[in-house]
């Protein structure tokens, strides 16, 4: 028989090999300044996003008297939702979930188009991380200048400016989590509440969690928020194909690398000559000329950055550029425009047009006035003394307009019907009343069938129906009476 041989190992060992494996700290990354058509536009979008985002709330938009003149306002004491001339009350709430619905889809439109476009120039994260590193780099000096300061002993002039810089990104995160808050109130009033102590202590809270948020996100983490806490990196990896026009390395062109010098021939050499230039513009620390990579966010300033080296060195700009591949890890020359009509792209791009259609007629189709009837339920019925059955109803009128309107309550049902309301006096059939902006108004009614009309099951049908005096507009609730046959 052979010899059995038993091997032994180290537990520890082992799960401490595994740990070194799964985690790695994280390495600063120090982006150094682009220059160029993908830097200006991320510049414009930063003061356009950041601008409507701090500018917005204060904004004033006139809606008539006892009404909210600020243009946008989540008011939840009054349970409205204010977008200058668009008001949507707590039943409309579906507009806001078809909305995000609507803003998903352009999203994946998007992706399958331009890849991480999102990402690069208008995702939140990337907004102010752009910010807070402008600051930094405003503070501490280029990328050359950040590295050196972040490996010299600790002295008075490195304490000075991280105190700087760390007390502006304090103050950007806390006029972020302030300019929250003033979507939900009136801005000029809890802004001056809040300086003198008198603000909701949830409008505190919130500032504080918004403050922390920021500061830790754009300031502290960054890439790292992109790379391994967002999932649409992984997500929209399955919106992109071989069409999708996003950044990257030209292989046949660029390869094989190296440096260059002065009046040395190309031949037989590709036009990258090594100089890194764009990793060290990448806010993320990656290497484009790798090919796709998770943490790419298509931001296009290593195509600047490349740019600029090629016109240094007399070669035509280009060889990092936005273009549809071929076929994944196929080397080529050129890039291409992305074919628009793909299967994706036609798809999202009916699901678009359908969910806008169906919000469209949603918005221009809802009714100023809400009209509800509720039968009494204790008792349901009551059977008076000559046989005939009565039935109590409660009809709620709610006027979404801001002002006073006039509304008049008809009933339609057999002649025979009776209808007495509690604290109004019906006119036949019809009832005048007034209600005032934004206010719901509850009426009962009473409804009366005679018996010997109780055993024809049509006359036991009727609707109320509220119609606006001043334009027509009315609203139709039909309901049969109830009660022992």
């Amino acid at each position: 028989m052979g010899k059995v041989e038993i091997h032994t190992f180290d537990v520890d060992a082992v799960n401490s090999a595994a740990n070194r494996q799964l985690y790695k700290s994280r390495e600063p990354i120090y982006p150094k300044l682009a220059h160029g058509k993908f830097r200006k536009i991320k510049w414009a979008l930063l003061f356009v996003t950041l601008g409507i985002y701090y500018v917005l709330p204060w904004i004033r938009w006139d809606r008539g008297p006892d009404s909210p003149n600020q243009a946008v306002l989540v008011d939840f004491t009054n349970g409205r939702f204010y977008f200058f001339n668009i008001e949507i009350w707590p039943d409309e709430l579906y507009l806001l979930s078809g909305l995000l619905i609507l803003s998903a889809l352009v999203l994946f439109f998007v992706t399958s188009v331009f890849g991480r476009l999102w990402c690069g120039y208008s995702c939140p994260q990337t907004v102010w991380t752009d910010l807070f590193i402008a600051i930094e780099r405003f503070v501490e000096g280029d990328r050359n200048k950040r590295m050196r300061l972040a490996q010299q002993k600790w002295n008075a002039d490195k304490i000075t400016k991280k105190i700087i810089k760390h007390s502006l990104w304090l103050l950007i995160a806390m006029a972020t989590g302030g300019a929250w808050v003033l979507y939900f109130h009136d801005a000029p009033t809890i802004l001056h509440h809040l300086f003198v102590g008198k603000a909701p202590a949830t409008a505190y809270l919130f500032i504080g969690i918004l403050t922390f948020t920021t500061y830790s996100l754009a300031g502290l983490m960054r890439e790292q928020v992109c790379t391994y806490m967002c999932p649409w990196p992984r997500i929209q990896a399955a919106m992109t194909d071989s069409e999708t026009f996003s950044i990257g390395y030209y292989f046949g062109r660029g390869e094989p690398r190296g440096k260059h010098k002065k009046n040395e021939s190309w031949e037989g050499r590709g036009d990258c000559i090594d100089c890194k230039a764009c990793v060290a513009v990448c806010p993320m620390g990656i290497d484009i000329r790798e090919g796709d990579q998770l943490e790419c966010i298509n931001c296009g300033l290593c195509a600047d950055a490349c740019d600029d080296i090629m016109k240094k060195v007399g070669r035509p700009t280009g060889l990092i550029a936005y273009g549809a591949q071929y076929r994944e890890g196929v080397k080529h020359d050129k890039r291409r425009l992305p074919n628009l009509l793909r299967g994706r792209t036609i798809f999202y791009g009916l699901l678009i047009i359908i969910v806008s259609t169906l919000m469209l007629v949603s918005l221009t189709g809802r009714s100023s006035v809400e009209v509800n009837v509720e039968r009494n339920r204790a008792p349901a019925y009551t059977i008076l003394s000559d046989g005939s059955v009565r039935n109590a109803v409660s009809v709620s009128i709610l006027n979404k307009h801001n002002q006073p309107t006039d509304y008049r309550l008809t009933v339609t049902g057999d002649e025979a019907l009776q209808i007495q309301a509690v604290g109004h006096q019906f006119e036949g059939n019809q009832l005048l009343l007034t209600v005032d902006g934004g206010d719901l108004q509850r009426i009962r009614i009473f409804f009366t069938l005679p018996k010997q009309k109780w055993a024809d099951i049509q006359a036991r049908d009727l609707a109320v129906e509220v119609t606006n005096v001043e334009t027509g507009e009315s609203v139709i609730r039909e309901l049969t009476m109830v009660g022992k046959s």
